[in-house]
């Protein structure tokens, strides 16, 4: 076991770090998103250009909509075996480093790097650069590419705006703020493919998805005087629309903008696992809801795996809410 070492690391004490050692990991979290993805993949660009050695691990394939991003192709499960013994393993948008899966190599925390901006960050590694006021995880890399002074390119750029938009919803959450714009205009600027992002993430969407869009819907609750939305989607609705579990991701952010609602959740049971999306415009912690039942997250867009019923599932989360101020 990883024991936790309660300690934030300075930008410059992680850039020291970066360029003492010669080869690193950059992991991403399973079930991949733009803001694990496109913070490892700027980070692993910049450290190239370093003359570093740099790989990616992903327990999980790369998400269709994601795999546009510079060095996506090489993101694998795999990892060769003449790795360094300092490999330094850099794990980014993760509060927990068991959130990356089960196919890493046993690791010491001297050989682990946590770079995130989640509340309740176990800070799990030698080096630990969390941010909580950050917008994403590639907002908190950007501290350290200015430290090690890399210079910018349209590459590096569009993998931290991804990350940006990605975590913002495309700009309309409540974290799009005024560092954040200022942000993403630099990076525009440096040639940042924004266009590219939009039609990827936001607005491509498969037929399939649609349908299934449609299905989630017709099984919507309202709940709580028209507050609390939830809605489920099962191994059954995927094969009735032809969809997978990459269709699912945005899905809950629909139900939340249903009007009158507060607090929204998506149960998805899928191919073995029950995973649940919480989403809160605000009133309600969603992140501490979560943290109830073993998840965690943000306070308006949290997360956890689920062990029990879908019915078990419904009850269990509602309590947690109504814990929390539902």
């Amino acid at each position: 076991m990883i024991e936790s070492q309660a300690r934030i690391s300075s930008a410059r004490e992680v850039a020291d770090e970066l360029r003492r050692r010669s080869c690193f990991v950059m992991v991403s979290h399973v079930k991949p998103d733009g803001d694990t993805l496109g913070a490892g993949f700027a980070l692993g660009l910049a450290l190239k250009r370093l003359g570093k050695r740099v790989l990616y691990f992903a327990e999980d394939a790369i998400p269709r909509n994601l795999r546009f991003l510079p060095e996506a192709q090489y993101a694998s499960r795999q990892l060769p075996s003449d790795l360094p013994a300092d490999t330094l393993f850099v794990f980014c948008d993760m509060s927990d480093w068991r959130r990356a899966g089960d196919g890493l190599p046993a690791l010491t925390r001297e050989n682990m790097l946590d770079i995130d901006h989640h509340l309740g960050n176990a800070l799990f590694g030698k080096f630990n650069f969390v941010l909580e006021t950050e917008c994403s995880t590639g907002s908190v890399v950007m501290h350290l590419l200015r430290e090690l002074g890399v210079p910018l390119d349209a590459s590096i750029a569009t993998c931290i705006l991804t990350t940006i938009m990605t975590d913002t919803g495309g700009f309309m959450h409540s974290n799009t703020t005024a560092d954040a714009l200022d942000l993403s205009a630099q990076l525009i600027r440096l040639g940042a493919d924004k266009e590219k992002i939009t039609e990827e993430v936001f607005l491509r969407k498969r037929v399939a998805a649609t349908k299934l869009l449609g299905r989630i819907i017709d099984e919507m609750t309202l709940k709580h005087g028209g507050s609390y939305c939830y809605s489920y989607v099962d191994d059954a609705m995927l094969a009735q629309t032809g969809a997978d579990g990459e269709d699912t991701e945005d899905f809950v952010n629909v139900l939340l903008g249903q009007e009158g609602v507060n607090v929204a959740a998506l149960f998805k049971a899928i191919d073995g696992e029950l995973r649940v999306s919480l989403r809160s415009n605000g009133g309600v912690n969603v992140q501490a809801a979560a943290a109830r039942l073993g998840g965690g997250g943000h306070f308006r867009a949290s997360g956890l795996t689920f062990k029990g019923t879908l019915p078990n599932a419904f009850e269990s989360v509602e309590q947690a809410l109504i814990a929390e101020g539902l």
